[in-house]
């Protein structure tokens, strides 16, 4: 690979993983969790994607092609196979650690296995948020973990003014789970796309174009953002109807496929530094 090449590749990367280490961080996943779970799809796509004659690729190929060891593409292999494929990760946030030790920390529970609600410190041997802290804080300082979890509602204080657990994990900004997949597979169906275009000239070029302008006058961006809800869903109520005729029958002995389309607005400025 040509340096130039590279460098193209590592500036798209920065510039892609920008709104994903956003979501991930408002989510409460720490960068040690995403690379572990980047590394088990890059053994995934290393064996399902460059195999020969349709076969999965061998573990000594996929470590030459994604520069990990192959003792730990069988691991991840093996994680990869377990039900629902999931692949466990080996450290989370001081915050969700505090918490997680609140929850199933004997030391930390009421009789019925409820989080007690602890004062902040205590100069007795009972349970308090101090000692909870320097069990599991880390090294957050302990205001700075307190300020954290109070703005997000990860805790909370009762009328006797304890701090008392309100959930498990923390997440920083609250978020609709089925919002998080809906992203993930938007996100991988325009990718996917690109990805297709840029690196397969054997497969039909897929539909892809954009409109953009960097000088609009900002009086008219409302004005924009309402002549496109207008006119991007007119496209996909048609698009939607074509398809809706075009839809196998239920039963029939015939192939099927997946095929639509996405359309998104776009708003705001690249990341500093991102080629134009």
């Amino acid at each position: 690979m040509s340096e130039t090449l590279k460098n193209a590749l590592q500036n798209a990367c920065r510039t892609l993983l920008r709104p994903i280490a956003l979501l991930l961080l408002k989510g409460g996943m720490t960068w040690k969790e995403f690379s572990d779970l980047s590394k088990s799809v890059f053994v995934s796509v290393a064996t399902d994607e460059f195999g020969i004659r349709g076969r999965p690729t061998n573990v000594s190929r996929v470590s030459i092609l994604t520069g990990i060891s192959r003792k730990e593409v069988k691991r991840q292999r093996d994680l990869l196979s377990e039900p629902d494929d999931v692949v466990a990760v080996s450290k989370s946030s001081d915050a969700t650690r505090v918490l997680s030790g609140w929850f199933q920390d004997q030391r930390f529970r009421a009789e019925d296995g409820a989080p007690l609600a602890l004062p902040d410190a205590a100069d007795t041997d009972k349970a308090s948020f101090e000692k909870l802290f320097q069990r599991y804080g880390g090294d957050t300082p302990k205001q700075t973990l307190l300020r954290e979890l109070l703005e997000a509602g990860s805790i909370g204080r009762d009328d006797n003014g304890h701090y008392v657990a309100l959930r498990r994990y923390h997440m920083p900004i609250a978020m609709d789970e089925g919002n998080v997949r809906f992203f993930g597979t938007s996100l991988f169906d325009h990718a996917n796309t690109l990805c297709n275009n840029l690196t397969d000239p054997e497969s039909p070029k897929r539909l892809e174009g954009f409109a953009v302008e960097t000088e609009v006058d900002e009086r008219y961006a409302n004005e924009f953002r309402s002549f496109l809800g207008t006119r991007g869903q007119q496209i996909l109520e048609e698009i939607d109807d074509w398809l809706m005729q075009h839809r196998a029958d239920p039963g029939a002995k015939t192939s099927t496929c997946r095929l639509g389309i996405g359309i998104y607005g776009i708003e705001g400025e690249l990341p500093e530094g991102t080629p134009s």
